[in-house]
């Protein structure tokens, strides 16, 4: 490209040998600033970064945490609304209050509360200068109300930790439970799933899953910390496995999925230490719905039983007292449903044999989708797909509540959504006992499909689900005292920013009881 010389002096940057002299002397135009390589290099350049940047926003998105679908991998029946056969008719939209939104995201969501008690504030003195004495008021002590904090556990890298000062917010990311990848040698290590936080005896457990998205290759571990913070947590590793390794071809290993654990630590009634004793007398009756002969357990030989003592020294530990506590681990997602095994006296494991202490407490029965052609009982369920999941079990005397998950819980495309009712939605069913069976309003139960629902979408509310229970305490101004409700709280998505995964936010509402069954208010 020609250019005539300018006669106007040039600007000269520092270090530079050209000037206009040279260019006057030489009778030569001045050079372009780039030259044609210089200029190709920059498009080449700047072609290869954004192919470098396109190229870390799709592994961004792949290796994000994915949700605990019980889905194959490949299979696409999650939005096909038009097959779904769920063998009831199509549900009538019930009016549901509308969610206590906040602005934390989290999928799985597991809160606890800890209370801190301030110094007493001292009461004035005569010599203080403000005091002003009222002869006729009479001496009141003051009210130090515990100070709240409340934290908030999910699914995601570590196990994310949130805190607040109300159930409301403001919410802020403290850190996590695990420092580096979960011990389990199953599944998602780095992104652990469902986890569960409960406070015994100044020790916080936290119960968590790794797993493979689709498939029953999980296992189910716990953390220790005397601290509910980023701090101290130690990781314990496996108490329960499915689909591969030791134990999982134990009843009922050998058909569940060991995700989605729950903890409830309580004490049985008497007539419940009894009942329990009389059904593990039972093992081996194949009729009994609770207890069933494992796979891998050897056939009595004609030997057994014969010259016993009749008067044999137990070296057994004595079982527990009906007051002692007990800690009791319900688990379960899609496939066969959910489950429930005791827990060892230390919380950190168990040492049932596949058929002591099983029960089975929540099923569906039904396909509500076919199976994927690829299914082999280990990835995708070869009887077609099974809804239920997310286990939880509270206590409002004298029931205990068995709330689950029910339906599509994520993947969900907008333009397609599943028909009305299959997305996700939190049901219940009660029972006198923590161990069942749990039934619904009409008397049905849970493993046989039965199972209330409680809460659904509504408004702006989408497909709810990964529920728990809190037992807030709140200060009644007019008694003047604290008084206990319960909170339903879990993960949502809002139709009105989208229907990503990642964009699932915690809800919560008022639980109020009527003749026994939980209201949302």
């Amino acid at each position: 490209m020609n250019a005539t010389a300018s006669t106007r002096p040039r600007l000269l940057s520092m270090g530079s040998t050209y000037s206009e002299f040279d260019e006057e002397s030489s009778g030569k135009a001045s050079p372009p600033l780039l030259s044609r390589h210089s200029l190709r290099r920059i498009v080449r350049i700047s072609a290869l970064l954004s192919l470098f940047i396109f190229v870390l926003y799709i592994l961004r998105n792949h290796f994000r945490a994915q949700p605990p679908s019980s889905l194959p991998d490949s299979a696409d029946t999650a939005n096909d609304g038009d097959k779904a056969n769920t063998g009831h008719d199509d549900p009538v939209s019930p009016v549901y209050p509308p969610t206590n939104p906040t602005e934390l995201h989290i999928h799985d969501p597991s809160i606890i509360i800890t209370y801190s008690h301030p110094e007493p504030q001292r009461e004035p003195q005569a010599q203080d200068s403000n005091f002003n004495p009222n002869p006729n008021a009479a001496h009141q002590p003051r009210t130090v109300r515990p100070v709240k904090t409340y934290y908030a556990y999910g699914s995601g890298p570590h196990i994310p930790i949130h805190t607040a000062p109300a159930l409301s917010g403001p919410w802020t990311k403290i850190g996590t439970v695990l420092t580096t990848d979960s011990v389990l040698p199953i599944g998602d290590r780095k992104a652990p799933w469902a986890p569960t936080v409960v406070a015994h005896n100044g020790t916080y457990y936290c119960y968590y899953a790794t797993s493979h998205s689709g498939c029953r290759r999980s296992a189910i571990g716990v953390a220790t910390s005397s601290d509910p913070g980023p701090r101290g947590w130690v990781d314990h590793g496996v108490i329960i496995r499915s689909g591969v390794g030791t134990g999982s071809g134990l009843y009922p290993m050998d058909r569940a999925n060991a995700i989605d654990v729950s903890v409830i630590i309580t004490s049985l009634p008497p007539e419940e230490e009894e009942t329990q004793k009389k059904e593990e007398e039972e093992v081996g009756d194949k009729t009994h719905p609770h207890l069933l002969v494992s796979r891998e357990e050897p056939p009595q030989t004609e030997d057994e039983g014969k010259g016993e003592d009749p008067n044999p020294i137990s070296t057994s530990p004595p079982s527990p007292k009906p007051t002692e506590e007990k800690g009791y681990l319900t688990f379960g997602s899609f496939w066969t449903g959910i489950w429930q095994i005791p827990l060892t006296p230390d919380l950190l494991g168990s040492d049932y044999t596949g058929n002591r202490e099983v029960r089975h407490l929540a099923h569906e029965p039904r396909a509500v989708h076919p199976p994927n052609p690829k299914s082999n009982g280990i990835c995708g369920d070869p009887t077609g797909m099974h809804p239920v999941e997310g286990p939880f079990i509270s206590y409002r005397a004298p029931w205990y509540y068995l709330w689950f998950s029910w339906g599509k819980c994520c993947g969900f495309k907008p333009e397609r959504l599943p028909r009305k009712g299959m997305e996700y939605s939190i049901r219940v069913g009660r029972s006198r006992s923590p161990r069942g069976p749990f039934v619904d309003k009409q008397g049905r139960d849970l493993v046989e499909g039965g199972g209330e629902v409680v809460y659904g979408s509504n408004g702006e509310v989408y497909a709810p689900g990964g529920q728990g229970v809190l037992v807030h305490r709140r200060y009644d101004d007019v008694l003047g005292v604290e008084v206990e409700e319960d909170v339903l709280y879990y993960h949502y998505l809002n139709t009105s920013v989208g229907y990503d995964f990642h964009e699932a936010r915690l809800g919560y509402n008022i639980l109020e009881y009527v003749d026994g069954w939980p209201v949302p208010g």
